[in-house]
């Protein structure tokens, strides 16, 4: 049985000490449609007539950034908003995986989550895909430059096409670092070893080019895997890694920042349109004023987060600006690797260089 560990934050243990409370009890909820008359998500009595109820599911735990950042924009609706729309937040998992949010979106029930270009390529954008790429964005400001671009509001009205509505693109997720159960020093050190990643083919080919064996696999079964040995190692930002407490099984943790992964939150078009064009206005306003206080939580844990691997006992290796260029120098692969890029359009890298001034 694993060890009870602090939270990153005492916020961050309030959230998560709440959660537990309001959870004990109730089993998991099951989305409903705000206007089938039924109990809603949680057993809670159902909406007031008219009033729209916007779930919003997702893997984190309570008490990581993204966690406390949803619960601020839960917040800025309820005081903003005239009262006809609020959220419902649903940590771990809740409402099922990504994969069942979306079917759900698509369908046309009151549901959100996040996700990210990889995912994107696999609903059928598949330039998306490239924003996940290793090493694309040498800085974050490289990242807001490409989803302010012509070239982001391209692929969002194919997803819309699709389906599916993004409502705020400015959130930080977290670099993307790797944590194993024997030490990586230099991309050469990664040759045959197992990494937990998505299953996505962009992540696994990401993974593949730095000469790893990239194992796509439920993140709620790595801890399992990694005390069994099943894998080697996963890759995550700092605070899931941290919460998920991996570091029970994973001594090693290099600092390797694969991936920054700016992520985005998603509706399905049909509830999209069936809102107020000011509940539109509302969502994605106060959704972005979120993100920019998610993105200084995420900034304000980094050093806390790290220092907390070290008093467990990980061993956190800081790559130079010659092992750096080891990494970078093995992703290049990623870029013609005709997995990846049999359904790009001719010219996708270029051209997303070019929209971040590059």
């Amino acid at each position: 049985m694993r060890n009870s560990k602090r939270r990153i934050t005492t916020a961050a243990l309030a959230v998560a000490t709440l959660g537990a409370v309001m959870l004990a009890g109730c089993s998991a909820p099951t989305p409903t449609s705000p206007a089938s008359g039924g109990e809603s998500a949680g057993g809670e009595a159902p909406p007031a007539a008219g009033q729209v109820v916007f779930q919003i599911g997702y893997e984190n735990n309570p008490g990581e950034p993204i966690d406390l950042a949803l619960n601020k924009w839960k917040e800025l609706v309820d005081q903003q908003g005239d009262g006809s729309l609020t959220i419902e937040l649903y940590p771990s998992s809740q409402l099922g995986s990504k994969s069942d949010l979306v079917d759900q979106m698509i369908a046309g029930d009151s549901v959100g989550t996040l996700s990210d270009g990889a995912f994107y390529a696999d609903l059928g954008v598949p330039d998306f895909g490239i924003v996940f790429g290793p090493y694309l964005f040498d800085t974050w400001d490289d990242a807001w430059k490409l989803v302010e671009s012509d070239w982001f509001t391209q692929q969002s009205d194919k997803l819309y096409a699709k389906g599916i509505k993004i409502i705020s693109a400015n959130w930080v997720y977290g670099e993307r670092h790797t944590l194993t159960r024997k030490p990586v020093k230099q991309v050469s050190d990664l040759a045959g070893m197992k990494i937990r990643v998505p299953d996505n083919t962009i992540q696994v080919t990401g993974f593949k080019v730095l000469g790893a064996t990239p194992t796509p696999m439920a993140l709620g079964e790595v801890y399992t895997a990694l005390q069994q040995g099943m894998i080697d190692g996963l890759e995550n930002p700092l605070p899931v890694l941290y919460n998920g407490k991996f570091q029970e099984v994973a001594k090693y943790l290099i600092l390797d920042g694969h991936v920054k992964n700016a992520t985005t939150w998603i509706c399905g078009k049909t509830f999209w349109e069936s809102l107020t064009p000011e509940q539109q206005e509302l969502l994605v306003k106060t959704g972005n004023e979120a993100g920019v206080y998610n993105n200084q939580l995420q900034e304000e844990s980094l050093q806390e987060t790290i220092e907390l691997f070290k008093a467990e006992g990980v061993e956190v290796f800081e790559p130079d600006a010659t092992v750096m260029a080891g990494f970078k120098e093995a992703a290049q692969a990623f870029y013609s690797d005709p997995e990846v890029t049999k359904e790009w359009t001719p010219g996708l890298y270029e051209a997303v260089k070019a929209a971040m001034g590059k």
